[in-house]
């Protein structure tokens, strides 16, 4: 079974640090590292240009719909960049992943 790789961005460090905080304490996730990155994206139809915060959180599959709900409840952006996609990983970080993180099925 594989893993789930989420990719948030978020407006600034202080809104990323409570978002993750918020998914860590439901065991939504087992671990997360963010970075700063340039976006440009079409908005309104105008190109914007900003700096923000990303992280790439590591879960289990089954939890995908409730962190969307989670970050879609206290995220600040009206349409939040939240994106999932699967991975394989070692059978002893899978392991790691799977027992750090909620059984909610």
């Amino acid at each position: 079974m594989p893993i789930s790789l989420v990719y948030i961005t978020f407006k600034n460090q202080k809104e990323a640090d409570k978002i993750v905080a918020a998914l860590f304490k439901d065991k939504l996730i087992a671990c997360s590292a963010s970075f700063e990155v340039d976006s440009k994206y079409v908005w309104k139809g105008k190109l914007e240009k900003s700096k923000e915060i990303a992280a790439i959180c590591k879960t289990k599959p089954a939890l995908t719909n409730h962190i969307k709900a989670k970050v879609k409840e206290l995220h600040s952006y009206d349409t939040p960049c939240i994106i999932f996609w699967e991975a394989e990983a070692n059978e002893e970080y899978k392991n790691w992943i799977f027992s750090s993180t909620a059984n909610l099925f």
